[in-house]
């Protein structure tokens, strides 16, 4: 049950974070800035932290991934699945590093990025190996979902919706699948007692 308040509170803490450091943040825009200029915006070699904005995003998700990390631990130990297990806690290790070194950090940031996207990801879709029906199949296309639009990034393809848009469509899909898969395990927790009882 602990992994499963440790998922789910990380995660509903930094969407809220985010949100409130979008609104923080003068002139933003969904679509044309990136999700991480709101920890440090940086064009060229020019970088500008906006207050509050950066001290939320950057503390918000740094906390979402030591819970993400957390939780991973915990889950291995309880589902005994080790490419979930490392999937999910370099996931929260990337996550982590986002708030650690925001974009004027260079290439760290970049790569931190990449491995909380990707990995998050790969968790949506290797937890299928445990999950129960249907909740199982809609966490392989949140997956799916999340990887696509990376990839679709790293081809420098937008679609129309702007950089933003584009890493909120890799973004979003892990978020909702964190936050139902918290659930899930709350309630699997749960249910254990019972089934031992039966």
């Amino acid at each position: 049950m602990l992994a499963g308040t440790l998922l789910f509170t990380g995660i509903a803490v930094f969407i809220i974070g985010l949100n409130i450091a979008e609104q923080l943040y003068p002139n933003y825009s969904v679509s044309l800035n990136c999700v991480s200029d709101l920890g440090a915006t940086c064009h060229g070699t020019i970088c500008k932290t906006i207050q509050p904005s950066a001290m939320i995003f950057n503390s918000t998700i740094f906390l979402a991934g030591i819970f993400v990390s957390i939780a991973a631990y915990l889950i291995r130990i309880e589902f005994n699945s080790r490419a979930f297990a490392i999937s999910l806690a370099l996931s929260g290790i990337g996550t982590m590093c986002v708030g650690i070194f925001p974009e004027s950090a260079g290439h760290i940031h970049v790569l931190a990025a990449l491995v909380a996207f990707a990995f998050g990801g790969l968790s949506a879709i290797t937890a299928f190996a445990f999950l129960r029906p249907l909740f199982s199949y809609i966490s392989v296309l949140l997956g799916l979902m999340a990887l696509i639009a990376l990839a679709l990034i790293i081809l420098d393809e937008d679609i129309g919706l702007g950089a933003g848009g584009m890493e909120r469509l890799v973004i979003y899909p892990i978020l909702i699948w964190a936050l139902g898969f918290g659930g899930y395990l709350m309630h699997y927790f749960q249910e254990i007692p019972q089934n031992k009882n039966d």
